[in-house]
């Protein structure tokens, strides 16, 4: 096969933010069928432009043996509600030229988030003549109506038509969690059109007896008792609570709180910091995926976090599963999908959402019983490694991509 992806916030293993789809692309690779992918030229998580992509109109580039072309879009992501619907719309239409003139191509796959490339993806598909893939990551518009980033009532409704529309035209469905799937069937999806490649992690990636000495020096926090936090600094991400609980852990001088990654909320969350004098965290910049594995070897016990929003209980978020690969406890303030995989392993603690005296608490039972963490981090090891291992969900992908095309060749005979 060659896999036409359109996805704007691709990351490859030298970026930060999630690298699950360069991951699945390389084992595709791996198997002898092509990929290409369209991508943007400005970094997602950090809205800076990718290393070499500075006022260039179209980047190419190769990693792994996967193509990728990066198009220009508009810069500052993380400004305002209406920059970051500006950057989503430019990519959507500054992707679709150089999609069409990718040749030979057997599928195209579309993602979401943001929605408006799967529309791009459906386009290029259509005058291609070749089977549109949607692959689900996020029930948008849903999460950004609850969370307040959405409230424009016609925009919500042009949201909901476009989202039902990708739905009954893609020819076949995938989901990254299972929470999704009563959701797309409540939209009149049928269970048939509906693949679950959940997400995962690359186990390799992570040694568990790896204990992080190079980042703990490099952060001056030798000796110390580290709970971890990786990812975006977004208002779902709800860091505030995170920061209260280490204001409740003052007393403990041994505890320390790391941040890493980047996002909107980043610098009201430093200047909270300091408003709370808490000289117990740090934060860090977001790292390329290929440095993870030594801050997580680093840590002692690692946090994920989301505002008490219904719809977060759907979803499956992939530092959960780094967490679990790099053998560290998991201090969960989610719940839904993931507290069930977290709870299944005996991998770590849960804590309702939005109680940083709770988080506090967990992070301090941690730290008072080194022999339960290290049991926690163990059981999460092996649970990731027997049920989501990234190279078990490719291979249900390459079988995905592979049905879908033969279907369509068998109609195109017929």
């Amino acid at each position: 096969m060659h896999i036409l992806l359109i996805h704007q916030a691709f990351a490859t293993a030298q970026e930060a933010g999630g690298t699950r789809h360069h991951e699945l692309s390389g084992y595709l690779v791996g198997q002898g069928h092509r990929v290409t992918i369209i991508a943007s030229a400005i970094t997602y998580l950090t809205g800076q432009a990718v290393s070499g992509a500075q006022g260039r109109w179209m980047v190419r580039e190769q990693s792994g043996g996967i193509e990728i072309l990066r198009s220009r879009t508009y810069g500052s992501l993380h400004r305002s509600f209406f920059t970051r619907l500006l950057n989503f719309l430019s990519f959507m239409l500054s992707s679709f030229v150089p999609a069409l003139r990718v040749r030979e191509v057997t599928v195209v796959w579309g993602t979401s988030p943001p929605i408006f490339q799967a529309l791009t993806a459906y386009g290029v598909a259509r005058l291609k003549r070749v089977p549109f893939v949607f692959e689900v990551r996020d029930l948008w518009p849903d999460f950004a109506v609850e969370t307040g980033v959405l409230r424009n009532p016609a925009l919500i409704w042009v949201s909901r038509r476009l989202e039902r529309f990708l739905y009954h035209h893609a020819h076949r469905l995938i989901v990254n969690s299972p929470g999704f799937i009563r959701h797309l069937r409540g939209c009149g999806v049928p269970q048939g059109k509906i693949e679950l490649v959940p997400n995962g992690v690359e186990v390799g990636m992570f040694d568990p007896e790896a204990q992080g000495r190079g980042v703990r020096h490099e952060l001056g926090l030798e000796g110390q008792f580290i709970a971890l936090y990786a990812g975006a600094h977004g208002l779902a991400n709800d860091l505030e609570t995170l920061l209260l609980a280490a204001k409740g852990l003052e007393a403990h001088p041994g505890i320390s709180f790391v941040l890493v990654g980047d996002g909107k909320e980043r610098s009201n969350l430093m200047r909270r910091a300091e408003e709370l004098a808490l000289p117990n965290v740090r934060f860090v910049p977001a790292q390329p995926k290929a440095r993870m594995p030594e801050f997580l070897a680093a840590a002692d016990v690692c946090v994920a976090i989301l505002k008490a929003i219904p719809m977060f209980a759907t979803t499956y978020p992939n530092k959960v599963f780094d967490y679990m690969a790099a053998g560290r406890p998991t201090v969960l303030a989610i719940d839904g999908v993931i507290r069930d995989v977290v709870e299944a392993a005996e991998g770590g603690i849960f804590v309702q959402p939005g109680d940083a005296t709770a988080l506090a608490q967990a992070v301090l039972t941690y730290y008072k019983s080194p022999e339960l963490s290290r049991q926690h981090g163990q059981n999460a090891r092996r649970h990731v490694q027997a049920h989501f291992d990234r190279e078990q969900h490719a291979a249900k992908l390459e079988s995905v991509l592979q049905q879908v095309c033969a279907k369509r060749r068998e109609i195109g005979a017929a």
